[in-house]
């Protein structure tokens, strides 16, 4: 979505002037460093907001009409409180209903609503501009009708409303990321206590490059699943099939003396999942001690594995992360995301970022694809822009 700046009651594509007042909610998008291909529900993770964001608008209707407005595209979708279900055709819309769907379930909603939804995050590469959606329209829906909820309770409500629409488990933490970031911090995020850690980063000499490979998107649900079944296989051969065992029991664990319990594919997954546990503590202690060697080892371990150990990774991102890595400035480079194509990231100085940008011209040569190149800062927590 591209920036319009402000949103004002006129890019509702209705008559608004009758549907004051307005709420206003602003929700960034989220980039994970470290951490996000792990142990289902007992992820470790170290993240941060981004300074790309999205914006949503509500206002009261005098009918029962719902009316969503996307102000970039010009696109409208619609819908009625008696009618108010997930429909495919409504693609980002639904992401609002996620929201509404809280508020109508306790009441609040009797009348219908006007929606406007704009936006800076890049799209369908992993910077989880979906859930900033949600985040800020149930934000918005809080504020507009005064609810008395804390932010744990608007977050677990909203997961749960997420999985009732959308039949599939919610990505609670980026929603917790988007809702506690810290502007100029990175965050860690303990995924089953939901437990936030601000770490301060000092990024005054260097930038936060994010590189879209611009590699063809494939489904990869069937992929992540076979690794999860992998890891899941893993854990019980470590724990001896103990209940409530998690990998966090077996981070000190050398995995080569599994090598006879353990096929080659298990044991390369599951060292992953334990290496990587280890290396989000040690990147904060990097992080805070001004480390820059030690942290470059680490998030250069941390690709290596996604690319060897866990296997999601492809040519396109390794080259791009192998030629950072390469230039004098660069303090580390990694793919993010979900896999398979996407993101890297690059945490680089300042005074190398031309010859970081001159290397992409061999990218487009060798790989056929045109990068796309976004610097970023680590951005601040959701939260409501216009009160009514």
């Amino acid at each position: 979505m591209a920036d319009i700046g402000p949103i004002h009651c006129g890019e509702y594509g209705v008559d608004i002037d009758q549907y004051e007042p307005v709420v206003i909610a602003q929700a960034h998008g989220r980039i994970h460093y470290l951490g996000e291909h792990g142990e289902p529900a007992h992820g470790l993770f170290l993240s941060s907001a981004i300074d790309r964001s999205v914006r949503v608008a509500v206002s009261a209707r005098k009918d029962a009409s719902l009316r969503f407005y996307a102000a970039d595209s010009g696109e409208r979708k619609r819908t009625t409180l008696v009618n108010f279900r997930y429909k495919r055709e409504d693609r980002w819309a639904n992401l609002i209903k996620v929201a509404l769907h809280i508020f109508i379930k306790l009441n609040y909603i009797t009348k219908g609503l006007n929606f406007t939804v704009t936006g800076t995050i890049p799209q369908h590469i992993g910077l989880a501009s979906s859930q900033a959606i949600e985040i800020a329209s149930a934000l918005a829906l809080r504020a507009f009708f005064r609810v008395p909820m804390t932010e744990r309770e608007l977050l677990d409500r909203l997961a749960a409303a997420h999985e009732f629409f959308f039949e599939k488990t919610a990505p609670i933490v980026d929603y917790a990321v988007i809702l506690f970031a810290q502007k100029d911090h990175f965050i860690v995020v303990d995924e089953p206590t939901l437990e936030i850690r601000p770490v301060k980063v000092d990024l005054s000499t260097y930038k936060i490059l994010l590189m879209d490979a611009r590699v063809p998107r494939i489904p990869i649900d069937e992929e992540l699943a076979e690794r999860q079944e992998a890891i899941k296989k893993g854990l019980e051969v470590l724990s001896h099939k103990r209940a409530g065992a998690t990998f966090r029991d077996y981070v000190t664990v050398d995995m080569l003396q599994f090598t006879g319990s353990l096929s080659e594919e298990i044991r390369r997954r599951t060292t992953h999942i334990i290496q990587e546990l280890r290396r989000i503590p040690e990147a904060v202690q990097a992080l805070e001690t001004a480390d820059q060697q030690a942290l470059a080892k680490i998030i250069q371990h941390s690709h290596e594995s996604l690319r060897d150990q866990y296997e999601v990774s492809c040519p396109e991102i390794d080259w791009l992360v192998k030629r950072a890595q390469e230039i004098e400035g660069v303090v580390g480079s990694r793919m993010t995301g979900h896999g398979f194509g996407g993101c890297t990231y690059t945490l680089i100085n300042e005074e190398a970022v031309s010859e970081f940008k001159r290397r992409l011209e061999d990218y487009e040569r060798i790989f056929g694809f045109h990068p796309v190149i976004y610097e970023i800062k680590p951005g601040e927590g959701a939260r409501v822009l216009k009160e009514r």
